[in-house]
């Protein structure tokens, strides 16, 4: 046990390293982030720990697992970029570790701990680990139902499979039913294709039991105390509508082709792409010849492809979603360096590492020509020397690991030089470009204004500037998003002159250049903040004039 184990604290320190470095750095980023952290923030708010809230409303859009341990670190830290981030950084931190025990535990050391560095310093895996949604979350709780079921399969205990059905349950309380069937899609194939070739232990009666009264236990009570409390409608809009109406309609207008996910894979997966042809036909030759780690193989292949083509034929796509086949990824391309170390680099190996710092060096090309050529605001300038140092990390990283593998005795070392090289490249951009976006964040900045000089009764309000989920997050609920001057509301909340003349001062953010028609309804405005092209107006002094007839 002390080699998986040695392998579970290594991919642990190296996701550790690609997401809590700057971490709180820099305020939320809208939409998302700042919905799922006033979501958290609310419940602390209205003290209420079944119904979600957003924006002073009942929310019946994800389930409640992120939100409760955000929540939780909120209490505890504030309600700071950093508190609302953690719980995404230390599942990214636990998905290497378990990685990397299961790799461990399967194919050796060495290979668990490949997989583990591979999974963590993937560009998609520390984006997602640092960002306070709840996929990380999702993430972490299908690779752990994957994996238990796995080692089920493989020594027919009852314990992994109930413990593989938790969490499962787990995922479905962090994104509904997206969590178990993921993990089913992809180790259901694995079993079939495996009948024969492997001495499988499929899961007994008691076992299914067992499981399912697990996954009951767990997943349930939630769903079933929300709809005592606020009506079955309140279950079926977040169970159907969100969920399945995602594969079957289109929300949001997140829309994309069939081959959506595919170039998204090869960026998420950066730098490791590179290696992924020549792993792939490795492990096709491999599974030809049923040879060495064929099981832990064909897991991987599924692992690959079942995601992928479940969610390229769902309506709604987001970038985030395909992340769940990063583990299968890291498992295929860590068996591959694991040969390699042990049977000696190709020369499609080292070709593969020779394309990183091409690509690295055109990318930094271009960045400087971009620079030279345009005239760039304060913010973008001073990023730059940032952006290439981070890609001079991973230029020199890749080249370092192209000559470690064209060397025999050094081979074993190539993929710690791409991982750190690449750790670097993701903490420089944390730390030093990301907080330059604060430049283009201006609700934040004028929120703050609000917050200091806001009176008891004054109405929050924001027009025709996205943002309206940060302006709630920076202030306090309720804002109200106005109608576009000239055009009809779609209800009366949303109505200017409703909402300009039914307050005594109202504060509303918009942009700093006025339209042709923009009424104040006899009211006094001024300009009392500016920041970007918005500005944050205050609506106050005599009473509203009389509708027209």
């Amino acid at each position: 046990m002390k080699e998986p184990l040695r392998a579970a604290s290594i991919g642990a320190v190296v996701g550790a390293l690609a997401t809590l470095p700057g971490l709180g750095a820099g305020t939320l980023w809208d939409n998302s982030e700042t919905a799922y952290g006033e979501v958290a923030r609310e419940i602390l708010l209205t003290h209420d720990w079944i119904v979600m809230h957003l924006n002073g409303h009942p929310w019946y859009t994800q389930p409640p697992l992120y939100f409760w341990i955000a929540a939780i670190f909120a209490r505890l830290f504030g309600a700071t970029a950093f508190a609302l981030r953690l719980p995404s950084a230390l599942a990214t931190i636990a998905m290497g570790a378990a990685i990397g025990y299961a790799v461990a535990r399967q194919a050796g050391e060495r290979a668990g701990v490949f997989a583990s560095i591979i999974l963590s310093s993937a560009l998609m895996q520390a984006v997602i680990g640092r960002l306070a949604i709840m996929d990380a979350l999702l993430d972490l709780t299908v690779t752990a139902a994957i994996l238990w079921w796995f080692r089920g399969l493989q020594t027919g205990r009852d314990r992994d499979y109930i413990l593989g059905a938790g969490a499962a349950a787990l995922g479905f309380l962090a994104k509904g039913p997206v969590a178990p069937a993921i993990a089913l899609l992809v180790i259901l194939p694995y079993a079939y294709w495996s009948r024969g070739r492997d001495a499988l232990h499929a899961p007994r009666a008691r076992t299914w039991i067992f499981a399912i009264a697990t996954f009951v236990v767990i997943a349930v009570p939630w769903f079933a105390v929300l709809a005592s409390r606020a009506g079955a409608g309140s279950v079926l809009q977040l169970i159907g509508h969100y969920t399945f109406g995602r594969y079957t309609g289109i929300i949001e207008n997140q829309s994309g082709p069939v081959w959506y996910y595919l170039p998204v894979l090869i960026l998420g997966f950066f730098p490791w792409v590179a290696f992924l042809p020549p792993a792939i036909a490795y492990g096709i030759r491999t599974l030809r010849t049923n040879g060495e780690q064929s099981a832990a193989l064909r897991l991987g292949f599924v692992w690959i492809v079942a995601p992928l083509l479940f969610f390229s034929f769902a309506q709604t796509k987001l970038p985030n979603y395909i992340a769940l086949e990063l583990p299968g990824l890291a498992l295929v391309t860590a068996l591959y360096f694991d040969v390699v170390t042990r049977k000696g680099a190709s020369r499609s190996a080292v070709v593969a590492a020779a394309i990183v710092p091409l690509t690295i060096g055109m990318f930094a090309i271009a960045i400087r020509i971009f620079s030279l050529e345009n005239r760039l605001t304060t913010a973008i300038a001073a990023a730059i020397p940032a952006l290439l140092g981070a890609a001079a990390a991973i230029f020199i990283g890749s080249l370092i690991t192209a000559v470690l593998l064209a060397r025999r005795s050094r081979l074993a070392v190539a993929p710690y030089a791409l991982a750190a090289a690449t750790l670097a490249a993701v903490d420089v951009l944390a730390v030093a470009v990301l907080p330059r976006a604060e430049a283009f964040k201006p609700v934040p900045q004028l929120a703050q204004t609000i917050e200091r000089e806001r009176m008891p009764q004054d109405v929050v309000a924001i027009q025709d500037v996205s943002g309206s989920n940060a302006l709630v997050f920076y202030t306090q609920p309720v804002v109200v998003v106005l109608a576009s001057p000239g055009t009809a509301p779609s209800n009366g909340a949303s109505d200017p002159r409703r909402v300009i003349c039914g307050a005594k001062r109202v504060w509303v953010v918009a942009p700093r250049i006025r339209p042709a028609f923009d009424p104040t309804y006899g009211r006094s405005r001024r300009i009392v903040a500016t920041a970007a092209k918005a500005a944050l107006f205050l609506y106050d002094g005599p009473t509203c004039r009389p509708v027209p007839r």
